[in-house]
């Protein structure tokens, strides 16, 4: 178990890791060479362009002026000085909600470390109870004695942490709904103000019910002209293009190789550059390497011609799904908020992805596949979790050094050393489960991809939440569990199973140092190297050596990157969850808590200023995912709370705890009430004042041109960009509704209506 001393060096460590981070972003990030990797936003969006240094040559490439590096931390106030109305402009909502969320862990934790520190630590401190269970062999540290394992049985004193767990749930529960209030109103307010954009008036149209008579695109015309006859405009139905998107992908790669082999040419024109044709190059036949790659790349050409030409000619490469655009935002409101045949399961529509958010490879799934690929994954999941508890108990193995010496003494001597011993226990338990977790996003991210879904965000918000259940049951309970069995391991083997209960009461608590040193390492030094962008930075001048020759050369070679949503909130959630849990039973943990949340919301918005380009925006959509994962977290302290109280025999105590519970998911029952639908539905009245305006402001604007072909297959906007039509179709006068001849073959003349489609054919 980590003593007091070894949490000292471990934070001697991480804090020196952190400002070693820290000095040598300063350093690196002035100059001139490294200008593209530590401001690449300002870049792609223009405002920004090479230093140019005059003077020696040398200062093209570093900084000469010295009195820059005494400013070693000025960008954090730099980070900090940019407004949030300008900083929503600059990065988009998206980017200012999820720095809320660091906002929101110092607004919730920093009362509430203040009150632990002022009232519980005192409580828990005054009292003797684990020197006098040294008779159970109990494992502690001088640092449990601030924890609620240090209160004798059934103490009077229990009610100070019963008293101190209402105040923490109630100050919680404001500061979140204060929080939803405000991010809903912000939704509504972006959403309100923002530019024109072709997700405004499109629909995503699934499981377009098959007709004989009718293709998939005559069918989406014949049923939105029926049944939105005055708000339909367009329709682009949606082709299975998988095939020729790795073709194209494949294109690029052997461009990329042509490139490079063209610009080594360059560089020496009198010798030719040759590669082997065998496996990755390393053995066979030499050959020309450019005039290896360029008949590759025709070759590719070739076949991606043929598989276009297969596309548009196949009927069976139209997937039965569609998007469908509006002439007005009311009309899409009303088609993606409601029924659309009387058979519920065909013609389901929703809200379509902007265009840039779109995972084109899942559009073409069938939507019955779904159900099953979500059953494959959910299993799949599951056995990945359960499998994952052998590395957490290896690393709980690592924290617990002194109860396995007890339990196997002929290891005592390996480990012996003392600095060695502090360093193992104080940091490197902390490290090997950061390194457990590196692989774990994309595992989780192929999963969420596998399973269909459509959009990024939604594959960024799937994972994210698996990663959250992941880490709640391995990094959290999975470390509690084993780490509680380590770590008591002497005492489980010499006490009657009626003990055992109470062991565990006790040293549950102990494993806030535990997470104590995974904080330093992940919160602290971890969140730091985030700032120095060393793999961007090694990849940008390898490309930058090698690859680039031109201006645009070295602006793909820049790599941004994204908050990333998928990885990041569930991080975020786990302190969440480490700081509610640990609040009453062990306050330790709050101080260093509270240095994460700090640290991390300087360090992203520069970030986020300076660095992160989002693939797309949501408008915060994801803050309820965000508000449930807290809410949880503060059920889950409640419950432990329970259980702690029950093995110290406060069992007067208990009814007053149950309230917690049922309080805190009423709550959340209202603000899902109150403020969940400004996230996942756009009020009518929103999107007609919004059309009104338009229309007020440009009476004459050719929406059709303005959507054009904005939802088709990336691989065929270039073919359809000669098809642009102009013109905004005539406005007719109140009529009856107008009869929509079917182009059904079979069926011209009949009054019934399709049995398929679900749309009405009537006669001339």
């Amino acid at each position: 178990m980590a003593t007091l001393n070894d949490i000292g060096i471990a934070a001697a460590i991480n804090i020196l890791s952190a400002f070693a981070f820290f000095i040598a972003f300063a350093i690196l990030r002035i100059q001139p060479v490294n200008d593209r990797v530590y401001f690449p936003k300002w870049y792609l969006k223009g405002l920004r362009s090479s230093p140019h240094r005059t003077g020696a040559f040398v200062s093209k490439f570093v900084n000469l002026d010295f009195r820059s590096y005494v400013r070693f931390l000025n960008w954090m106030p730099e980070a900090l000085r940019m407004p949030e109305p300008e900083l929503i402009d600059h990065a988009g909502l998206d980017s200012v909600v999820y720095l809320r969320i660091y906002l929101l862990g110092i607004k919730i934790f920093f009362p509430i470390a203040l009150l632990a520190f002022t009232v519980m630590v005192p409580v828990n401190w005054t009292n003797h109870t684990l020197d006098q269970l040294k008779h159970l062999n109990l494992t502690y540290s001088d640092i449990d004695k601030l924890s609620i394992s240090n209160i004798p049985t059934g103490s009077s004193r229990f009610w100070t942490h019963l008293v101190m767990a209402y105040a923490f749930t109630f100050w919680t529960c404001f500061v979140l709904n204060r929080e939803y209030k405000n991010i809903a109103s912000m939704r509504l307010q972006f959403l309100a103000s923002e530019q024109r954009r072709p997700d405004q008036f499109t629909v995503l149209v699934r499981n377009i019910p098959p007709d004989p008579d009718e293709s998939i695109s005559e069918l989406v015309e014949h049923f939105f002209k029926v049944n939105h006859p005055d708000h339909y405009l367009s329709y682009q139905v949606v082709c299975n293009a998988n095939k020729l998107s790795e073709l194209v992908d494949e294109r690029k790669k052997m461009q990329n190789w042509l490139d490079y082999y063209q610009n080594k040419h360059t560089r020496n024109p009198s010798k030719r550059p040759f590669v082997k044709m065998g496996f990755l190059g390393c053995w066979g036949e030499s050959v020309d390497a450019i005039e290896y790659y360029t008949s590759k790349i025709e070759g590719i050409m070739r076949r991606i011609s043929e598989e276009k030409e297969k596309i548009m000619s196949s009927p069976k490469s139209v997937v039965p799904a569609a998007f469908v655009s509006f002439k007005s935002r009311w009309g899409a409101v009303v088609c993606a908020q409601t029924q659309q045949s009387r058979n519920p399961t065909v013609w389901l529509t929703e809200w379509a992805p902007e265009p840039r958010d779109i995972y084109w490879n899942n559009l073409a799934l069938p939507y019955v596949q779904l159900t099953i690929r979500r059953l494959v994954i959910a299993v799949a999941f599951f056995f990945l979790t359960f499998f994952f508890v052998i590395p957490i108990a290896f690393v709980q193995s690592l924290a617990n050094i002194e109860g396995i010496e007890k339990a196997v003494p002929f290891l005592k001597p390996i480990i012996e050393m003392k600095v060695i011993k502090s360093f193992i226990q104080g940091f490197l338990p902390g490290i090997a489960l950061k390194i457990f977790l590196i692989f774990l996003p994309s595992i989780l991210m192929l999963m969420s991809k596998f399973e269909g879904f459509i959009s990024l965000s939604t594959l960024e918000r799937r994972s994210a939440t698996r990663y959250y259940i992941f880490q709640f049951v391995n990094v959290f309970l999975g470390s509690i569990i084993t780490g509680t069995a380590f770590q008591q391991l002497n005492s489980f083997l010499n006490q009657s199973a009626n003990d055992i209960p109470k062991t565990i009461g006790v040293s549950i608590p102990m494993k806030a140092t535990f997470f104590i040193t995974y904080i330093m390492v992940d919160g602290w030094a971890g969140v730091a190297g985030e700032i120095l962008r060393l793999k961007p930075l090694i990849i940008y001048h390898l490309k930058n050596f090698f690859l680039v020759k031109t201006e645009k050369d070295r602006e793909e070679a820049m790599d941004p990157g994204t908050i990333g949503f998928n990885t990041g909130e569930p991080q975020i959630q786990l302190y969440f969850l480490l700081g509610l849990v640990y609040a009453v039973v062990s306050p330790i943990l709050l101080p260093f808590i509270l240095v994460f949340f700090s640290l991390a919301y300087v360090v992203y918005r520069h970030q986020v200023i300076n660095v992160y380009n989002q693939e797309y925006e949501s408008a915060g959509a994801f803050w309820p995912d965000v508000h449930g994962r807290i809410i949880a977290a503060l059920v889950v302290s409640q419950l432990l709370l329970m259980g702690l109280l029950s093995t110290k025999q406060a069992a007067q105590s208990t009814p007053l705890l149950i309230t917690l519970p049922v309080l805190t998911i009423w709550f959340h029952v209202f603000c899902r009430g109150r403020y969940e639908p400004a996230f996942v539905k756009y009020p009518l009245q929103e999107a007609m004042i919004k059309d009104t305006l338009e229309k007020t402001r440009e009476p004459n604007l050719n929406l059709k041109a303005f959507l054009g072909n904005a939802y088709a297959h990336p691989v065929f906007k270039a073919a359809e960009n000669e098809r642009e039509e102009t013109g905004l179709e005539e406005t007719r006068p109140e009529r009856t509704p107008e009869l929509v001849p079917t182009k059904r073959g079979s069926r011209m003349n009949t009054p019934l209506p399709s049995k398929h489609s679900g749309s009405v054919s009537l006669s001339p």
